[in-house]
């Protein structure tokens, strides 16, 4: 079971990288000490909803946004995802992989051999299309 001050440390410095943003920078807008908000980030430090607000505000993310996310998380059982920061311009982004859709129980076109074989197409035989 993840902790949720885990959970809102892992999501805050995930907000903070693809922002590209440092430690000291938000530190110094949230007006936190930087140790203070590594712990907060790496779980060791139970932040108060003061504290989390300040972060909020510094990484220009709501509150309740905030709160939701690690509730979707938490809900999931989802260990969080590795941070890639956002692409620059000199910096091309990486093609993402497309997205899998789950494969279907029975696809909805099939080839079909004259013997009723889904496999004549790879021996050469006939082939049909069946719905």
């Amino acid at each position: 079971m993840t902790l949720l001050r885990t959970q809102l440390g892992n999501t805050l410095r995930g907000h903070r990288l693809r922002q590209r943003r440092t430690l000291r920078d938000v530190s110094g807008r949230a007006r936190v000490s930087l140790g203070y908000l590594s712990e907060v980030e790496r779980g060791q430090k139970e932040a108060s909803s003061e504290l989390l607000a300040s972060i909020c505000d510094a990484l220009d993310l709501e509150l309740a946004d905030l709160l939701a996310e690690v509730s979707t998380s938490l809900r999931e059982g989802a260990r969080p995802a590795a941070v890639r920061p956002l692409a620059t311009t000199a910096e091309p982004a990486a093609a993402e992989p497309a997205a899998q859709e789950p494969a279907a129980a029975e696809p909805a076109l099939a080839l079909v051999g004259a013997d009723g074989s889904r496999t004549a197409a790879r021996r050469g035989g006939a082939v049909s299309l069946a719905a």
